[in-house]
């Protein structure tokens, strides 16, 4: 079982944290949503608030396999004004694993973290990117231990990708065979 956290500041986007944790969460990992903020609690940026499991200065990244950027705005502003996000955007791109979804991949670009990578991100953050990097086609990409995706639409199937890079493609085939799945009772 691999450690996750999701880093959650005030103003992410509430799907692009929550369908992956829920996906991750389903395919038997340790997810935890941290909050960037003093206490541990983060407001999505349709204002529904989100109790958290931990803060950013309680939580132990030593352990932590993958760090998720969720995007949304100011939610992604926020995550890039923190110098710790941007140390832990440097460390696990460096040496874990790293997802980043819609607005939140441009943290990387402006770190200077996707020179020679493929990544995607919402359509108007891509300014930071460096030319070659951002596929023409929305979606969700792999490059190595880097996950992206391009928005809400691909909340899901971002998930399902960071449990792929975790677990094995097996895992995440059996989690989105389980949600496909209706209910039979008659």
């Amino acid at each position: 079982m691999s450690r996750i956290a999701i880093l959650l500041a005030d103003g992410f986007e509430t799907i692009e944290a929550l369908a992956p944790a829920d996906v991750l969460r389903r395919g038997g990992q340790d997810v935890s949503l941290v909050s960037i903020n003093d206490k541990p609690h983060a407001t999505t940026a349709h204002k529904i608030g989100i109790d958290c499991d931990a803060t950013l200065g309680d939580y132990d990244f030593a352990s932590c396999d993958l760090v998720v950027l969720p995007g949304g705005m100011p939610g992604t502003t926020n995550l890039r004004a923190n110098e710790r996000v941007c140390e832990l955007a440097r460390e696990f791109m460096a040496s874990k694993k790293l997802g980043a979804i819609c607005a939140a991949p441009s943290i990387l670009a402006e770190l200077g973290l996707l020179e020679g990578r493929v990544a995607t991100c919402y359509p108007g953050f891509e300014g930071a990117f460096p030319a070659g990097v951002r596929p023409e086609a929305l979606g969700v990409y792999t490059d190595g231990n880097l996950v992206t995706a391009s928005g809400p639409t691909f909340a899901v199937d971002f998930g399902l990708e960071l449990l792929a890079l975790l677990a094995g493609d097996e895992a995440a085939e059996r989690v989105a065979d389980g949600m496909l799945e209706t209910d039979k009772a008659e």
